[in-house]
């Protein structure tokens, strides 16, 4: 694995949406919570705009060439503003209502959440998921944040990729008619100032 990680800028969020959407294609949680009518496009939209409001808010992280993505968000950061959360409704149509109704645990207070993680179909097996991970968990930790990070996973093999970051598993959700929802935490882990 020899990709360069490092922030994402505006002009990357194209080709990371379209990496996330081939990532999550068959993802249990977006094949429950999309609809399956123009599944592809909705999905690649709603990465899109989910990228951009963490891309304002939070950490993008991106290989050089955007074939795997990790995006990060700090605890205080706002909601999606009315319009999104408009579209964002609209692209989840008829699913709407379900996913409303779901209800996870409640993430530790302040803790950062690791929004998004998903690498390129045909790049997969090569660490790239583990390194851009690593990467956004490193500044968070170099940042000096007391918080710690939390996640949700709808798939049983990236608890193992979270678990060797330092997560651990606080509840399992099973969503009704939907997928199992695994939440994770890694506390805040101090480092040495370098100087």
């Amino acid at each position: 694995m020899t990709s360069h990680i490092r922030r994402a800028t505006a002009l990357d969020l194209p080709r990371a949406a379209r990496t996330l959407a081939a990532a999550f294609h068959d993802y249990p949680w977006t094949r429950w919570s999309i609809p399956a009518d123009d599944h592809p496009r909705r999905l690649e939209e709603l990465q899109a705009l989910y990228l951009g409001h963490a891309l304002a808010h939070g950490v993008v992280l991106v290989t050089d060439d955007a074939q795997a993505v990790a995006a990060f968000l700090p605890g205080d950061a706002p909601a999606p503003g009315e319009d999104l959360q408009a579209r964002i409704a609209e692209l989840h149509g008829d699913r709407l209502a379900a996913l409303m109704a779901v209800e996870l645990p409640a993430r530790p207070p302040g803790a950062w959440e690791l929004a998004t993680l998903g690498v390129h179909p045909e790049r997969r097996g090569v660490g790239l998921g583990s390194a851009v991970a690593a990467a956004g968990v490193t500044l968070i930790d170099e940042s000096g944040d007391p918080n710690g990070i939390a996640l949700e996973t709808s798939d049983e093999r990236n608890v193992r990729l979270y678990e060797r970051l330092g997560f651990t598993v606080t509840a399992r959700t099973t969503i009704e008619g939907g997928p199992l929802v695994c939440s994770m935490y890694r506390p805040a882990r101090r480092t040495p100032v370098q100087g």
